[in-house]
């Protein structure tokens, strides 16, 4: 398998491992060459500390590319945790207590080379940590609160910071890892009862779901034999009570609800939106990769950096659109119809993330909307366009405005378009999503795959009243009869 190291700079890293090919976080995120679709393993070692930088945007086209990478893009959103320890899982925090049994200050820091400490004071801690985060080089602060440790900060060391006098440390580490590669995976811990946590925000100004859908979904899953109940962002330390957790709000990598799900998928539970879906599913570059590497139709589309925006014009033509990669519920996009407002987005939008998606503008009445649950077509609703407007949702000041919600049967839908849905939704997983297309006589175009897609009760439950909530509580049951067994296998 190749390997390569990315990095911000080619000095970064100026030392030779066999098997090893250096590249630039430039050069990876847009050289056609590595789209292409060969095993990889990818060493992120480019500064990640800035969400959406060039080094974020590494691993994200990495896991797009089914690339192995490290760190992950999940691992890079839990480094702004404030509980990181308790995501680590109960595993680390063992041997975190066995390495630092016998130390007697107050605070201590290691650093961990591809699992390895170069003081090689405390290697089992530094592989711990190493397996736990996939953090190729990192530094770990632990600080002691009421007898016990506690993780308090971890970083990414830049190979640059390394000093010379290491420099052999350094390297062979990193060539210990790549000869040896990574086999090691986590165990889910069993469960007890069928119990469904349902997270819920009331104070969530557009809800994936209605009062009336929650209730439907509570009754659906008592007919089952589950136990729901709803609960809050105040109640990640109860995730562990439960079998399965179904997140009804609004999801983000940089939200609350990616931490519910980070948590309760570490503690074994059955999660929609898992973590993975929330990572892919809201983030456009990612998306446009991996629809294009699998050769989904998408509406023609460049990925815009500051250098090849003079492209955007001759190869989208005008009016064309510009989407904030992490956009979502119509916020974040904008149709752009002279050079002039091309070039006053792009300069907003550029201060928040260092890619931009344009796409060629493709003007419909309505959008399909398939929902996909897992890897089976669960619903289909035409989403018109709000009135006098070019999207769904028109948000006006004090007021915001949508089209109608028109549901159909997946047999009434054109096979295209319901075919071309759930191909898309299954490059994502088998979790519950909602696809977007647009259809252009008979070809049709992804523009969307969403994860936590709204489900209202006299919306998208249109047909199949209450056996859409039967059908989605029945999914969550069987996964967790599922894990049961195999738990006690």
């Amino acid at each position: 398998m190749n390997v390569c190291f990315v990095v911000n700079h080619a000095r970064d890293w100026p030392f030779a491992i066999d098997g090893v090919r250096v590249v630039t976080a430039r050069e990876y995120l847009t050289d056609p060459a590595f789209s292409e679709h060969q095993p990889a393993r990818i060493v992120n070692l480019c500064r990640t500390d800035r969400y959406q930088g060039r080094g974020y945007y590494v691993s994200l086209l990495a896991e797009a590319r089914g690339h192995r990478v490290m760190p992950e893009v999940k691992t890079l959103g839990d480094l702004q945790s404030q509980q990181l320890d308790r995501l680590l899982g109960n595993g680390f925090d063992d041997a975190l207590q066995r390495a630092l049994a016998a130390n007697d200050d107050a605070q201590w820091t290691i650093e961990a080379w591809f699992g390895r400490d170069p003081e090689r004071h405390n290697d089992a801690l530094a592989q711990q940590l190493f397996v736990a985060t996939r953090i190729p080089l990192a530094r770990a602060t632990f600080a002691r609160e009421n007898g016990r440790w506690r993780l308090r900060e971890i970083g990414i060391v830049n190979p640059r910071d390394v000093p010379a006098q290491r420099h052999a440390l350094l390297v062979d580490a990193a060539a210990e890892f790549v000869r040896r590669g990574n086999r090691q995976h986590a165990r889910a811990t069993p469960r007890e009862s069928p119990a469904i946590a349902i997270l819920y925000d009331a104070d969530e100004p557009e809800p994936p779901s209605n009062d009336e859908a929650l209730e439907h979904f509570r009754i659906a899953a008592r007919a089952l034999g589950m136990r729901p109940e709803i609960i809050g962002r105040d109640d990640i330390d109860r995730l562990a009570q439960f079998d399965a957790l179904f997140i009804r709000d609004t999801t983000n990598v940089n939200h609350y609800t990616y931490r519910f799900a980070r948590r309760a998928a570490s503690e074994g539970l059955v999660v929609v939106d898992d973590p993975d879906s929330i990572l892919k599913c809201t983030n456009k570059v990612y998306l446009n990769e991996l629809l294009s590497r699998h050769r989904v139709p998408v509406p023609k589309t460049l990925m815009v950096h500051r250098e090849n925006v003079d492209q955007i014009v001759p190869l989208l033509g005008l009016p064309c659109i510009l989407k904030q990669p992490d956009s979502a519920f119509s916020l974040g996009v904008s149709k752009v119809e002279s050079e002039a407002a091309l070039a006053t987005c792009l300069d907003t939008l550029f201060t928040k993330s260092d890619l931009v998606i344009a796409q060629q503008w493709l003007p419909t009445v309505f959008d399909w909307r398939v929902g996909v649950f897992d890897r089976r077509p669960l619903y289909v609703c035409k989403y018109f366009m709000a009135q006098g407007h070019w999207q769904i949702v028109k948000r006006e000041p004090g007021r915001t405005l949508e089209g109608s919600t028109v549901a159909q049967s997946v047999g009434e839908a054109p096979e295209i378009v319901v075919r071309t849905a759930v191909r898309a939704a299954n490059l994502i997983g088998d979790g519950l999503y909602g696809v977007d297309l647009k259809q252009d006589g008979r070809q049709c175009y992804v523009m969307e795959v969403n994860d936590n897609p709204n489900i209202d009760a006299g919306g998208e439950d249109g047909v199949l009243k209450d056996a859409l909530y039967r059908e989605i509580m029945g999914v969550f049951m069987r996964r967790i009869r599922d894990r049961r067994h195999a738990q006690a296998a």
